[in-house]
């Protein structure tokens, strides 16, 4: 590990002091930008696919979970190419991708071609983990260790902001704006283009610092031993497995939500489309204020600890409460939406508990922090994927919505088990022993 992620730098300006890298504050700025783009359609695309292409629940959530595959493999490679070639090409390549695919994908719905609609979305998925991710590896690479967790958590205040708060809140504007239903769910998705090229020139124009051209893998490494550095350290190091499987289910049940729930409030309970995604922008809106409270509650109280109990123990009980909650109330009724978008901002709020994982994950590994990184935004990137398989499969097997939401549930437990063997040093003192521990390891 370098010493300047160790050590702090001499000249410190506030945003240092914040947690957010005085260097790279213009690429937070683009990150958020960005992913309102991306969020834009988050909460909306499964009933638009369904009624262009007149295709079943289950078979859409096939679909979905496709993109999601294709969001897991590029969360790897953001990571490995990051270090490979320097974060700003990766993020350059981010949204190239998603801005072809994207109107290939436009077309495709706009041709009702179902197998168009396939290809084209599983591809667009390998966008915005490029572009997202490959930032977070660069900040990675920036921000002193003692504050990573601070840092990690104002990433996710971008990220979250964006998909998918400020993406519904621009939907809600757009949708109406062009005459509602399909129609104004496509001129969303059109406007969204712009703000994710927009995200792009903000972060390509606005940074100027030493990482961005620069490779981060160590001296020596051939292109296949950074490329396969994330998957060799998981099957070397039990504990980067089960830091992976912990942030893989973090937010998988947002995204598996996303699936379930847009007909439930909208339709079954009959709160319609628009409050629907004023729940999303309530619940997310939670969420973005507390990811950084929960950076500092973690370099202060404990990584391991606040992700244990806040973030995994915290979220299955909101989860339960923002599916339950709504069935308690009486349908349609304006007080008990209300009482819905509290329950679900209990779940927004401690989702946020899961944001020291960004420090704990390149803390396992030490001397291979970006493959650890890799590791970390894979699980991130596949936690789509990972909700709309269990969507997918709990629906096929007859279960029903309610089978879905208890599915999430058990792996929260599960992940809970884990964070046990997740103890990490959280002082740079520290972090260097253990270093110096292993590297004399290895030598003997």
């Amino acid at each position: 590990m370098s010493s300047a992620a160790i050590n702090p730098p001499q000249n410190e300006t506030f945003l240092d002091r914040l947690g957010i890298p005085n260097s790279l504050r213009w690429g937070f700025l683009g990150v958020l930008v960005f992913m309102t783009g991306n969020g834009t359609e988050s909460n909306f695309i499964s009933p638009h696919i369904e009624a262009v292409l007149g295709s079943p629940e289950a078979t859409v959530a096939t679909i979905i979970s496709m993109y999601g595959l294709a969001v897991l493999i590029a969360s790897y490679l953001a990571g490995a190419l990051a270090d490979l070639w320097g974060p700003r090409r990766v993020m350059t390549l981010g949204v190239s991708v998603w801005v072809v695919f994207e109107v290939l994908f436009l077309l495709s719905l706009q041709a009702e071609s179902f197998w168009g609609v396939v290809i084209t979305y599983f591809l667009r998925g390998f966008g915005y983990p490029l572009f997202a991710f490959a930032f977070l590896v660069w900040i990675s690479a920036v921000t002193p260790y003692h504050r990573n967790g601070a840092a990690v958590g104002w990433f996710y205040v971008m990220f979250t902001g964006g998909l998918p708060t400020l993406g519904s809140l621009f939907a809600i504007g757009m949708i109406p704006a062009f005459g509602g239903s399909t129609g104004g769910e496509t001129a969303a998705m059109i406007g969204a283009t712009g703000l994710v090229v927009a995200g792009w020139a903000i972060c390509h124009f606005g940074v100027r610092e030493g990482h961005a051209h620069q490779r981060l893998a160590p001296a020596g490494e051939t292109n296949a031993q950074v490329l396969t550095a994330g998957l060799r350290l998981t099957a070397k190091n039990p504990k980067i497995l089960m830091g992976f499987l912990v942030r893989l289910i973090n937010t998988a049940p947002q995204y598996g939500m996303f699936v379930i729930l847009p007909a439930v409030i909208a339709v079954d309970l009959g709160w319609g489309q628009s409050r629907w995604l004023t729940m999303t922008v309530f619940v997310y809106a939670t969420n973005i204020l507390v990811n950084a409270v929960f950076g500092w509650v973690g370099d202060k109280w404990g990584w391991r600890r606040t992700v244990q109990w806040f973030g995994v123990f915290g979220s299955a009980v909101g989860l339960l409460l923002w599916w339950y909650v709504p069935q308690a109330v009486p349908a349609g009724s304006t007080w008990g939406f209300w009482v819905s978008v509290a329950a679900g901002c209990v779940f927004g709020c401690l989702l946020a508990g899961f944001v020291p994982m960004g420090a704990i994950m390149p803390a396992l590994a030490p001397d291979h922090k970006g493959a650890a990184m890799a590791m970390y935004t894979t699980a991130a990137g596949g936690a789509a994927f990972l909700g709309a398989a269990v969507v997918a499969i709990m629906l096929g097997l007859g279960t029903g919505n309610v089978g879905v939401v208890w599915a999430f549930v058990v792996l929260y437990g599960a992940a809970f088990v884990m964070m046990y063997w997740l103890d990490v040093p959280q002082h740079a003192e520290d972090l260097e022993s253990s270093a110096d521990q292993s590297e004399v390891q290895e030598r003997t």
